[in-house]
């Protein structure tokens, strides 16, 4: 069925037709809707004519305000059908989603702010008047216009001419040209990539590249533009007291030595420059705080002068004869043609006369330098795109036709001024323009000042918008000030950019900051085809600009002659431009607020991730290449105060997992329940989790997974967790020493069943016990690290020992290996082993064999302490007491043995055994490492069908009297190589 067949909709709404008449919606018990549920699904033709017939019939139900009756059959106004959602899919109507509740007078909510975390809510309300919008003549083209054409046209443009002949400033043009139309096609293909707000090419790159370089750039763009306009206000100044010398209020008088003679000359007075210079940038502020309407209408009056004098320009050359209107012109001659085609570089005085005994030296390099900001001034567009009707139609197309024009206009003039003139006359006659401009000279001077005008008018329009711009994304908290609404104008910024201007004009000589300036904006276009070549390499699936014309390479080319540029002007500027961008990115990172505008690095990094994750493949780690992934499993055995997601010392612990912090730690919770009724508990206990992993600094992520229970929730997480070869390898939890002093009588099933998990997804396990005593990075640990090697591990147990170690507080400790074995070992020769294995690996450790009778049932006399004796005895008791418990059970129920739910094997003559070794093996860790700073100990399997609660009781005699200790199972592969 065809949209425009419907005349209702979800929501509240009334659409409004033509000749103002409002449609209700459809509501259930409407009649269309109930013919419609009659009617065969298949006969869609019946369908269309039946909705149109009810539509027009429902008219009649209209009250007179042109809303349905309060009809109780159709739902009232108060009836259960009041909000006309559609409820099958479980959204509001299209109309609400799309925000075009504004067509029906009603409040819709907007988008959001693109920060990450911010629910801002922000609603259209009633239409306001929209500010005044401009097209893409007045808004794009107008304003690069007169950016690019300035005084460099006219008082150096045919200097350059005769300096580098036509055919070397034929390649400056062109390649000055093509940096800025490269620039262009990349600034096209970002802006028509979707909605595009105010801040121009600091949104284009910020949203491309991120917030730290978007602002930094933003920010030296933001001091070029506001630089240059008191370079533009200079220039007009500077022409206008030489056009006439009288209207000077000082006068300076200097000597102008020519050989043998001397003349004395009236100069212009910098306080002149100074007073002047700050009256018109005083007008061109008021101008500027009159609004977009006030430019559009001086703009006009800035370039039509401007363009009448470039006229007249060429108007001139065609009529210029030899010799006429001045000795040195020759009109369009073949013969200048070819004299003025090769270079001819050479020294200059100051004011770029040719002298021998010049200072100044002049290449392809400085010329490049001198033209370049000709050319600049392409951004002037996109600078004020918050008050363009459609940016993605005016920007490109008013950005590429000005850049077009003036490059055309750039190589036509070359050709041009150097048939019409001779060398010497480029070279000597500064103002050649208006030598030969019809029908007098003034009109040059006019269109000097006026062109220099408009420009520096565009500079103070574009630099406040921009700086407005980096306010409002809340990225620096000092540029809170500049803040303006949707719509207003940047007055604030305005009077700022100001201040910066006169600033610029007071000081008067500018000819150190005039490179930087230029510098600033060879970064922002190197910013904007970096950012396109960013993501037209990247081709996510949002990158889908309407601009067509535009390819990687072009953004990288133009990216490479931006850089290139920078170096031919000026290798010491590009330095300082470089390392000042650099401060402002690193004060950012510093200081700014985090924000994720789904820039091209996020995506470069996912597929860098994806690439390097398929590159892995599913093959096994080499050892030189494995690194441990804990899985930190936070659910406590008992419970933790609120608001505190984990034990504290877990992120500690995941810390000393990894060498100088590379690495990844996935810390895990499971909830019990329904995923669907916990899915919101889910979500908050997750993000509490993150944030208390960013707090202790550890690069982890944190997951949470809802389950029926703690047990089929770790089977589904280790089973699933991860990709790939990126899948956790070590689980670490806490070791439950609170299950018998509060009688948590189901931690022994839950714990053991973790261990079996482990052990069959082939999973490394880690079990701290004493973690409440686990240092962090600022308690340093001395004395030694004590490993008991009992069973094969891999290495897993050694490489941990060596993890410690790369940590402060565990740097001054040593590290100690007791290989535990049976007393009919050879125990040199285990030792000369283990310590040839050490060399190998590269790790320096005491070795130590210690034998031990495992099959003693009994302790001997005296060989045990007290303590030990007692813990023994006791554990035997409860052993046996439980032991007698589950017997009874099954014999009241004629059922087999069970416990933990399942049949089990008791040999209680094995259970002594165990308990025994146990017992032994703590006295031997006792008695050797009572004063370690950290134990590490081989953590034994649960025995086959034994209960859970007798394995409990050899681990709890394990652990006993121990302070701070890791029980560390490998894995079937070794995590160490001897080989290089």
């Amino acid at each position: 069925m065809d949209n425009g067949d419907l005349e209702g909709g979800g929501g509240d709404l009334a659409f409004h037709g033509k000749g103002g008449r409002k449609y209700s919606p459809v509501g259930a018990h409407d009649r269309a809707v109930l013919e419609m549920s009659s009617m065969d699904p298949g006969s869609s033709s019946d369908s269309k004519s039946c909705v149109r017939k009810n539509n027009a019939g429902t008219l009649g139900n209209l009250d007179s305000d042109g809303r349905e009756g309060s009809n109780p059959e159709n739902g009232g106004a108060n009836g259960p059908y009041q909000e006309h959602k559609l409820e099958l899919f479980g959204f509001d109507s299209l109309v609400s989603i799309l925000g075009l509740k504004s067509m029906t007078g009603e409040q819709a909510p907007a988008l959001s702010s693109p920060r990450d975390g911010e629910d801002v809510s922000i609603t259209s309300g009633q239409p306001k008047p929209s500010a005044v919008k401009m097209g893409t003549m007045m808004g794009v083209f107008v304003p690069c216009l007169q950016s690019i054409l300035g005084i460099i046209y006219y008082i150096r443009f045919s200097w350059i001419v005769g300096m580098g002949g036509i055919g070397d400033a034929l390649l400056l043009v062109s390649l000055c040209g093509l940096c800025t139309f490269l620039t262009g096609i990349s600034l096209s293909a970002i802006a028509t990539n979707g909605a595009m707000k105010g801040g121009g090419p600091y949104y284009l790159i910020g949203r491309a590249l991120g917030p730290e370089v978007g602002v930094s750039i933003g920010l030296c763009f933001f001091l070029g533009n506001a630089v240059a306009g008191a370079l533009y206000v200079l220039g007009a100044v500077e022409t206008f007291l030489k056009a006439l010398p009288s209207a000077g209020i000082f006068t300076e008088t200097t000597t102008k030595v020519n050989g043998t003679v001397s003349e004395p000359i009236q100069s212009i007075s910098t306080h002149d420059l100074q007073i002047y210079g700050i009256v018109v940038t005083i007008i061109l502020c008021f101008i500027v705080f009159g609004g977009v309407k006030m430019i559009n209408r001086v703009a006009p009056a800035f370039l039509i002068p401007v363009l009448f004098s470039i006229f007249c320009i060429f108007i001139g050359i065609f009529l210029a004869k030899k010799d006429d209107p001045a000795p040195g012109v020759t009109g369009l001659s073949l013969e200048s043609f070819k004299d003025n085609w090769s270079s001819d570089y050479k020294n200059t005085n100051s004011a770029g006369i040719p002298d021998a005994e010049g200072n100044v030296h002049w290449n392809f390099h400085a010329l490049v330098g001198l033209f370049f900001p000709a050319v600049t001034g392409i951004m002037a567009g996109s600078n004020r795109s918050a008050s363009l009707k459609d940016t993605q139609r005016s920007i490109p197309i008013g950005t590429l036709a000005a850049t077009l024009t003036t490059t055309g206009l750039y190589l036509v003039s070359v050709l041009f001024f150097g048939a019409v003139a001779t060398r010497d006359k480029l070279l000597t006659d500064r103002l050649l323009t208006a030598t030969i401009a019809w029908p007098f000279p003034a009109i040059i001077h006019i269109g000097i000042i006026l062109s220099t005008l408009g420009a520096a008018l565009q500079s103070l329009t574009g630099a406040p918008r921009l700086l407005a711009a980096i306010s409002n994304d809340d990225i620096l908290p000092v540029l809170n000030y500049f803040k303006v609404a949707e719509g207003s104008e940047p007055y604030m910024a305005t009077l700022f950019t100001a201040f910066i201007c006169m600033g610029c004009v007071i000081i008067g000589n500018l000819d150190l900051i005039t490179p930087t300036v230029t510098m600033f904006f060879l970064l922002c276009y190197s910013g904007v085809n970096l950012s396109c070549f960013l993501l037209d390499l990247l081709d996510a699936p949002s990158w889908r600009p309407r601009w067509k014309f535009h390819h990687w390479s072009f953004s990288l080319l133009g990216a490479s002659l931006c850089i290139v540029i920078m170096f031919l002007i000026s290798w010491s500027f590009t330095v300082v431009s470089l390392a000042l961008v650099s401060l402002i990115y690193y004060y950012v990172s510093i200081k700014g607020k985090a924000g994720d505008w789904g820039d091209g690095f996020k995506s470069a990094y996912f597929q860098l991730a994806l690439r390097s994750l398929r590159s892995l493949g599913a093959n096994q780690v080499h050892p030189k290449n494995w690194y441990p992934i804990p899985l930190i499993f936070c659910r406590p055995w008992g419970k933790l105060p609120e608001n505190v997601p984990c034990h504290p010392k877990l992120a500690d612990f995941a810390n000393c997992m990894k060498k100088k912090g590379r690495g990844m730690s996935i810390f895990i919770n499971i909830l019990d329940g329904d995923y669907h009724e916990r899915a919101e508990d889910a979500k908050a206990a997750c993000k509490q989790l993150d944030t208390y992993i960013n707090y202790k600094n550890c690069e982890g992520v944190a997951e949470i997974v809802v389950a029926p229970n703690m047990s089929e929730g770790f089977r589904g997480v280790v089973q699933t967790m991860g990709l790939g070869n990126l899948k956790p390898n070590i689980v670490v939890m806490r070791y439950p020493e609170i299950w018998r002093r509060e009688n948590l009588k189901e931690i022994p099933g839950r714990f053991v069943g973790i261990i079996n998990d482990c052990i069959v997804a082939n999973k490394a396990v880690v079990i701290v016990k004493g973690l409440d005593e686990w240092p962090n990075e600022y308690q340093r640990q001395y004395g030694t690290i004590d490993l008991y090697w009992i069973v094969r591990d891999g290495g897993l147990m050694l490489l941990l020992s060596q993890l410690l170690l790369t940590k402060e507080s565990f740097e001054s400790c040593k590290i100690q290996v007791f290989c535990i074995a049976e007393e009919d070992t050879d125990a040199e020769g285990l030792k000369a082993d283990v310590k040839k294995f050490l060399y190998d690996l590269r790790m320096q450790a005491e070795v130590f064999v210690i034998a031990i009778k495992s099959w003693d049932v009994q302790p001997e006399n005296g060989s045990q302490p007290d303590e030990s004796k007692e813990a023994f005895t006791a554990a035997q008791q409860r052993v046996a007491d439980y032991l007698a418990e589950i017997k009874e059970t099954a014999k009241k129920e004629g059922t087999p043995l069970m416990a933990d739910g399942k049949p089990v094997i008791v040999n209680e003559q094995q259970v002594e055994k165990f308990l025994y070794t146990t017992l032994k093996l703590n006295s031997t860790i006792l008695r050797y490492s009572r004063m370690a700073a950290v134990v590490l100990v081989s953590l034994p399997p649960p025995p086959v069908s034994h209960p859970a609660y007798c394995y409990m009781e050899y681990m709890d005699l394990l652990v006993d009297n121990l302070p701070r200790l890791l029980m560390v199972r490998g894995y079937r592969r070794d995590v160490v190589t001897l080989f290089t």
